[in-house]
């Protein structure tokens, strides 16, 4: 598999919630109270991910303790990091003002310190399916080139009915690897069409296009590339008040340099996730539907 047979699942679990009503992040949507990251490390385990790496904000890090750790801590190693403004900020490009978190990609780069070994990316708040973890378990023990990874999702098929939502529209080349990943901000599916509202005009989407839902397979070099992209980002951003930086910003980062490749894995078949709070009722009548398929227990643990 590695050359420690380690695999690693980094949860990002610092997002505000403000769509969605709350600190989704632990909100149990499951038949027995599971949240969906508990089925996340349940199929990550089945698939060889042998520890936990989450990363919080300061003020909910002792309940996503007390949410995780009893269910999880004696069946794979936990540990967390905390999400912070100043978090891999030099002093001089911190922002006094700024009130909530930089993103998903500063949030990737505040586990550099706990992380040495191939890890998987994944959002807290969405259900991926065991063929993802597989998928990205399977690319880590048969790559020979130490490239990345991209678990690919139909953008069809990683929308929401509650409205509009932001993904990362990849255009993939011949041979399966990523040239690059655009941020579509507001993408809405009217009738049989799905379009990007932007600031110059609407934009038609191709439902097939291959889509990033923020499941990622990563070695520990990536760190590097995230640390050059996040300090060129500051430079430009650093009074903004709003800006983010995304993974994605990373990864082009990484592509545009050649310093990198990331293959895209066709395994993306079962998403569903909670932007809205109208999304929860639907989230916990899929995770109903597939504990009465068998695919899981009624009780994880």
């Amino acid at each position: 598999m590695t050359p420690n047979n380690s695999l690693t699942l980094l949860v990002l679990a610092a997002g505000l919630g403000s769509r969605s009503g709350g600190a989704k992040q632990i909100e149990g949507l499951g038949p027995s109270g599971e949240t969906i990251t508990d089925y996340s490390i349940y199929d990550a385990l089945r698939c060889g991910f042998d520890r936990a790496v989450f990363i919080v904000r300061q003020d909910i890090l002792e309940l996503v303790k007390e949410k995780f750790l009893p269910r999880w801590s004696e069946k794979i190693a936990i540990d967390f990091v905390v999400q912070s403004m100043e978090s891999c900020i030099p002093l001089h490009l911190q922002n006094p003002t700024r009130t909530k978190p930089w993103g998903t990609g500063h949030a990737l780069l505040c586990a550099r310190d706990a992380i040495h070994t191939p890890f998987a990316v994944i959002n807290a708040d969405d259900f991926y399916g065991q063929e993802a973890f597989q998928s990205l378990a399977n690319h880590f023990a048969q790559d020979k080139q130490e490239d990345h990874a991209m678990v690919g999702f139909k953008l069809k098929h990683v929308l929401s009915a509650h409205g509009s939502v932001s993904r990362g529209c990849g255009d993939v080349d011949a041979a399966g690897y990523l040239k690059s990943l655009t941020e579509q901000r507001t993408i809405v599916q009217e009738g049989d069409k799905i379009i990007s509202r932007l600031s110059t005009g609407d934009q038609l989407l191709d439902p097939e296009t291959p889509t990033s839902m923020n499941c990622w397979g990563f070695r520990p070099n990536v760190f590097q590339e995230a640390d050059h992209a996040f300090t060129e980002f500051l430079q430009r951003s650093h009074t903004s008040p709003d800006a983010e930086f995304y993974i994605p910003v990373i990864v082009d980062h990484m592509l545009s340099s050649g310093r990198g490749r990331v293959k895209v894995l066709s395994a993306g078949q079962t998403w569903f996730g909670v932007t809205y709070k109208e999304d929860k009722q639907t989230v916990a009548d899929r995770l109903r539907e597939m504990v009465g398929q068998g695919i899981y227990p009624e009780r994880l643990s």
